[in-house]
């Protein structure tokens, strides 16, 4: 599965997308989260953020497919 990188994770990541396999079950939010802190331990350094499927921000129970649109969208702020 291709997740697509935002703001400080593109950094973090150094990639503007990277993948994580999955189960044809699919996944859910919070393993997926799970996953990517251990896949990219410094995504532990932004105090939270939100995973969006297909455009809209997912629960943690949320469960993600293959087919989904995946992003990591870091914390906004600014003024």
């Amino acid at each position: 599965m291709k997740i697509k990188c935002f703001g400080i994770s593109r950094d973090i990541t150094g990639a503007d997308e990277v993948e994580i396999d999955i189960s044809s079950n699919g996944i859910s939010v919070s393993k997926l989260k799970s996953e990517l802190l251990e896949s990219y331990p410094g995504l532990s350094m932004v105090s939270q953020f939100f995973i969006a499927i297909n455009h809209e921000y997912g629960g943690k129970n949320d469960i993600i497919r293959n087919d989904d649109e995946i992003a990591i969208i870091p914390p906004v702020s600014g003024g």
